[in-house]
């Protein structure tokens, strides 16, 4: 058994690319051989298509496919058209994107806490952290579900306020409104951006990003910021920036979006088994999943009780298991931001998050063997 193993864990990834990209080699392959065929490298056909399958799968009216999804934030922010000075609301525990681009545009981020059971924006906190000069909230839809919208969105129009919603992690999860109706994770607020990061649950082999909204308006300045501010070729109607979403990628990203529902699947079976074989441990808080939202796993991450934290995850480093800590400190304390944000009540979970939360290997191509391994480990640890 231990020979068996000792084989196996050399081979456990976070994500494994390399086999998913075996698996669709053929598909690949043959979509990146059409781009070189056509020689069509900058707004090919591809990414047009791409645009079109995404919108449809979503059920949105607009996707704007651009550089990253970092750019995506920035353009989305742009696309509002606030002032130098205006407030916008962002989680504390969250991935330092969504604030470096308020703070870059000269906006002021403002930070609020985060549900301690699904990691997203406290919603209940956010009437508290407004001020005349709140103009947005960005929404993050953390590790794989939705973070609660319905109170986002009926404070935002309750004062007259922006919603982006960044769903760079949680493509493919929707989310159910007190009626019963049922919208998809990226197309509640009124714009919405993700990634195409190559471990991202729609990802590239690169770098790629898009937006998405349903005002036409709306995407008509998105895609004019995006492309130098231009309507048509050298007529110049607004500052923009060059973000633009290689076709290459677009190719990848048309093959990888046909398997989005497998994909999402697979992932889930994963994090079941998790479920199932951590009920018992005492040291471990499993994922919670939302009532209101499915979770697609981008990642799958406990909370590890007591303060072990650190010493668990070297402790499977030292087993040859992975795992990672996303995000080791809550954004105001990050030494870029301490004087740039206004926190206007206590980040206590954004805090207690930042020493407690341990993501471990989910994918889609995960082996029963694998997991069974990281399992039986966990469960070792005293």
């Amino acid at each position: 058994m231990f020979i068996v193993y000792h084989i196996m864990i050399e081979k456990i990834q976070m994500v494994d690319l390399h086999s998913q990209y075996l698996r669709l080699k053929p598909e690949i392959d043959a979509a990146m051989q059409s781009v070189w065929d056509a020689t069509a490298f900058i707004n090919g056909p591809q990414v047009k298509e791409f645009a079109s399958r995404l919108a449809a799968y979503l059920s949105i009216a607009h996707v704007l496919p651009c550089g990253n999804g970092t750019d995506a934030l920035q353009i989305a922010l742009m696309g509002l058209e606030l002032e130098p000075g205006d407030e916008v609301i962002v989680p504390a525990f969250t991935y330092v994107a969504a604030v470096e681009v308020i703070a870059l545009l000269g906006y002021t981020p403002v930070l609020v806490d985060v549900d301690p059971h699904t990691f997203n924006i406290d919603a209940h906190q956010l009437e508290e952290a407004l001020s005349s000069r709140t103009r947005a909230i960005v929404v993050v839809h953390l590790f794989g579900q939705c973070a609660d919208m319905n109170p986002v969105l009926e404070i935002a129009s309750r004062h007259d306020l922006y919603v982006i919603e960044d769903n760079a992690q949680s493509v493919g999860a929707t989310y159910t409104f007190p009626d019963g109706s049922i919208r998809q994770a990226g197309t509640m607020g009124h714009i919405g951006t993700t990634s195409f990061f190559p471990s991202k649950p729609l990802a590239c082999y690169g770098d790629g990003g898009a937006m998405m909204t349903a005002d036409e308006e709306l995407a008509d300045r998105l895609h004019k910021i995006a492309n130098h501010g231009q309507g048509k070729k050298y007529h110049h109607e607004r500052i923009g920036c060059n973000s633009r979403l290689d076709t290459l990628q677009a190719a990848i990203l048309n093959v990888k979006l046909t398997y989005m529902d497998a994909f999402t699947k697979a992932r889930r079976q994963v994090a079941a088994r998790y479920d199932e074989a951590f009920q018992a441990n005492e040291f471990i808080v499993t994922p919670h999943k939302a009532i209101y939202s499915t979770h697609v796993y981008h990642q799958y991450t406990l909370q590890v009780k007591e303060g072990k934290r650190d010493d668990l995850q070297a402790y499977l480093l030292e087993k040859g298991i992975p795992s990672m800590v996303y995000y080791p400190f809550p954004v105001h304390e990050q030494e870029a931001f301490r004087e740039l944000v206004r926190t206007p009540l206590p980040l206590q979970e954004a805090v207690r998050l930042s020493r407690s939360v341990l993501s471990l290997p989910i994918h889609t191509e995960m082996t029963t063997a694998e997991q069974e391994y990281i399992i039986e480990t966990i469960n070792s640890y005293a």
